[in-house]
């Protein structure tokens, strides 16, 4: 009778050999999987960004999509004084404007797209009124990751983007 421990029989350690194989292809494959999920998440990450323009005669706000992906644009705020608005024209001795719709839309990788414009002699003015403008908005990526940025660009990662609908931009 053979009397070699059963771990030490030459079936059994091919067994635990192939075993200690499958269990590293394992890890291998599951850090391989996430790495292309956290790839996949990067090649299409949004990154928006608010400029002001200014000169004598020109005056407006722009967003632009500096990122990879799409923005999906689910609200902006706008405030003026503190007070949230719903259009531009609750701003007080506001001259005639060009304004273009923000809340609710997609913006495409390196677009831009201007909320607000004006041009004519009364851009000083609204320059004067930028101090009591503030603007908000929450955007995120086709995974549903999502932001806030408002006019000192700096990004905030949240969770999703909710809004009571009596403060939310209409326009």
């Amino acid at each position: 009778m053979d009397n070699v421990k059963w771990y030490k029989k030459p079936e059994m350690v091919v067994a635990f050999s192939a075993l200690l194989i499958s269990f590293v292809t394992a890890i291998v494959s599951m850090y391989s999987a996430y790495v292309d999920r956290a790839y996949a998440r990067a090649s299409v990450w949004p990154r928006l960004e608010i400029h002001r323009n200014l000169n004598t005669t020109h005056f407006e706000y722009s967003v632009t999509n500096s990122g990879n992906g799409p923005a999906v644009i689910k609200y902006g705020i706008v405030q003026y004084k503190s007070e949230p608005i719903k259009l531009w024209n609750d701003i007080p001795n506001l001259p005639s404007i060009t304004q273009s719709h923000i809340s609710n839309r997609i913006l495409s990788p390196q677009n831009t797209v201007k909320p607000l414009s004006y041009t004519g002699k009364e851009s000083d003015k609204l320059g004067e009124t930028d101090k009591f403008i503030g603007i908000e908005l929450c955007y995120c990526s086709i995974y549903e990751e999502c932001w806030l940025i408002d006019k000192l660009n700096e990004p905030k990662s949240v969770n999703g983007c909710l809004v009571d609908k009596t403060i939310a931009f209409s326009e």
